[in-house]
Order: structure tokens, then C-alpha cells, then sequence
């Protein structure tokens, strides 16, 4: 009977071992699974947010060459004799109010001309050779602007880059 009995302990013991470390093994998988709960919590958060932040990507990319196209045609009718003023005010009334648009979006125009070329907002369309009043690297002309979105870049600004020895 005594040896039945601690057969009996014995299994007892080891059950409740067993018990133990499945115990902590599920505590250990809820706390992972909470943990995970709260960074999808998180992530879902951020994702909204810059779905807001970044919402009128999109459109904006669609607007900025008809912003281009705008500004071209300021730039004719000033260089013509003879051209519609009140037509020639109301386009730059209208780029004006784009502008101004854009800003309230936190969209900006990347300022280029005279700055140290960036390729990570700046495309070297071409260089020349480096003017005497600039330093090497730095930009000389603006081809076409580029944009951004707060920092996202929507539309590199396509420039011309003074090259030398630096």
C-alpha cells in the first residue's frame, strides 16, 4: 500500500508540474497577444493618420503640371505686346489662389536655384561648367519645380547643376 501511494504522490507531483508550466506557457501567450492587440492598436493609428496627413497626394500630383502649364502662360503674356491683361490677371489671380491652396495642404515648392543640389528632392537634368560667382555643386537653374508634401517628395525639382572640382 505504501508503494501504491507515493506511485500515486509521484503522479500527483508531476501532474501538477505539468499544470505549472502549461500555466505559465498560456500566461506567456496572452501576454504576446496582448502585446500584439496593442500594436495593431498603434499601427491602425498611424496608418490613419497619414492616410489624413497624405490624403490629397494623389490630386495634388495631378494638379501641380496644370500649376506648371499656368505659370508658363504668365510667363508669355508677359513677354508679349499686346496681350489680354484682364485674361493675364486672371491667371495669375488664379495661380495666386493655388498657391495659396497648396500651402493651406502643407504642400510647398522645393526651393532650388542657388542651393547645393539634393538628390533626395533634386533630378540633374544636365550640368555646365562652373560659373565664377558659384561654387561647384550648386544649382544654376531651375528646368521644372518640384513639390512636397510636408516631407514626402511628390514631384523632384529638375534643375541644372554647376560642375567642377570641388
Amino acid at each position: 500500500m505504501q508503494g501504491e501511494d507515493d506511485a500515486a504522490q509521484d503522479d500527483s507531483v508531476e501532474q501538477e508540474q505539468d499544470l505549472e508550466g502549461r500555466l505559465k506557457d498560456l500566461e506567456k501567450e496572452l501576454q504576446y497577444a496582448k502585446a500584439e492587440i496593442a500594436n495593431v492598436g498603434q499601427r491602425a493609428a498611424r496608418d490613419r493618420a497619414e492616410s489624413l496627413r497624405y490624403g490629397g497626394a494623389s490630386l495634388a500630383r495631378r494638379i501641380i503640371p496644370i500649376f506648371d502649364l499656368l505659370e508658363k502662360a504668365v510667363a508669355v503674356s508677359d513677354l508679349e505686346e499686346g496681350a489680354n491683361e484682364s485674361i493675364t490677371g486672371g491667371v495669375k489671380l488664379t495661380l495666386e489662389n493655388l498657391r495659396i491652396s497648396f500651402e493651406g495642404e502643407g504642400i510647398t515648392e522645393i526651393e532650388a536655384l542657388g542651393k547645393e543640389f539634393d538628390p533626395t528632392c533634386m533630378e540633374a537634368i544636365a550640368t555646365i561648367p562652373c560659373p565664377d560667382d558659384k561654387e561647384p555643386g550648386t544649382v544654376v537653374e531651375v528646368i521644372e519645380s518640384g513639390f512636397r508634401m510636408h516631407e514626402r517628395i511628390l514631384r523632384a525639382s529638375k534643375v541644372v547643376v554647376a560642375e567642377g572640382d570641388s
